[in-house]
């Protein structure tokens, strides 16, 4: 038994934050950067940003890219019996943002709960629901990534502020005896915790205690996002018994446009089998590899039967790759 793709979705707010916005803003308080600096060290040229007062919210986005998803599979909602979101960000601290993802598409009565993995989330909830549907009894699930990391950057720190965005995307998988997943697996290093990459804020009595803020090493988060992702692209390919140069369309996290040729280049992937969405949406963390996948697919990129890699690595540390039969 496998689980299987069957459709893709994906949400992004109407606003569009330019790298010349932000070297504006950032100037307001004394702080320089360009368009230049920004593009060269990452990639990235734009980002969405939701806004509330608009009904955008971590689990409005996830409800949109979901819809488009069923649709795209050609499910209903009836046929769902999981929904798994991954977020790091969700609307409050409970009830979770797939129990409210599950109430606006009217699926009452599935299996519903969320993610923490940071950036590796949506390669988890995937990972989770492939175990759930190769197992049973759960037959067709909805697997989300939605953020809206906005609102936890810290506008002063040009070393963050300027690499995330908002947004959410999401895959329908249903049980099938047809090859899908064909392996996926899941890693972290706890070791390196609040050391690398962190969000220390937590709610102590009616008061946040902690930084609400995103903090970051980058050259840490560079090298180890490099070593991560290209030993766990080996060992899903092994588990396959393929070779990463066979992957018809690499679908790595869009985090630093660096990283990504740079783990292309280590596989021996060509940088045109390469999706790369980083430039319009930054890193949206958890729904940066599903936001990239449904651009493709849509795009009509990857065919029947060609093998897809997808890529997440962020805090914790934690990382992942998993190999689909398209």
């Amino acid at each position: 038994m496998y689980s299987r793709v069957l459709g893709t979705g994906s949400a992004l707010p109407k606003r569009i934050v330019t790298n010349g916005e932000f070297a504006a803003m950032l100037a307001r308080d004394g702080i320089e950067t360009s368009d230049e600096w920004i593009r060269t060290r990452t990639g990235i040229e734009s980002r969405h940003f939701a806004d509330e007062a608009e009904g955008e919210t971590t689990s409005s986005l996830a409800v949109a890219a979901a819809r488009r998803a069923l649709e795209a599979a050609n499910v209903e909602t009836s046929e769902i019996d999981l929904i798994i979101v991954a977020t790091t960000t969700p609307d409050m601290v409970f009830p979770s943002v797939a129990c409210r993802v599950q109430a606006a598409l009217g699926a009452r009565g599935c299996a519903a709960f969320d993610v923490q993995a940071v950036c590796a989330g949506f390669i988890y909830a995937l990972n989770a629901a492939d175990a759930m549907l190769r197992a049973g009894p759960y037959r067709a699930a909805i697997v989300i990534g939605a953020e809206v990391m906005s609102r936890v950057l810290d506008m002063k720190d040009r070393s963050t502020c300027v690499l995330f965005g908002d947004g959410a995307g999401a895959v329908v998988l249903k049980a099938s005896s047809d090859p899908g997943i064909l392996a996926a697996r899941m890693y972290a290093d706890g070791d390196y915790g609040e050391k690398v990459l962190s969000l220390t804020a937590s709610l102590n009595h009616g008061v946040i205690s902690g930084d609400p803020y995103i903090r970051m090493d980058g050259r840490q988060v560079f090298r180890l996002a490099v070593e991560g992702l290209v030993g766990s692209a080996r060992e899903v390919a092994d588990l396959a018994c393929v070779h990463t140069e066979d992957v018809a369309l690499f679908v790595p996290h869009q985090a630093n446009l660096r990283i990504m040729t740079m783990v292309a280049a280590k596989l021996g992937i060509p940088e045109e089998r390469m999706v790369r969405t980083v430039a319009e949406h930054g890193n949206t963390s958890a729904a940066s590899v599903p936001l990239a996948l449904d651009r493709a697919v849509r795009a009509g990129m990857v065919k029947p039967g060609e093998l897809v890699l997808l890529q997440g690595v962020g805090a914790g540390m934690a990382w992942g790759s998993a190999l689909i039969r398209w």
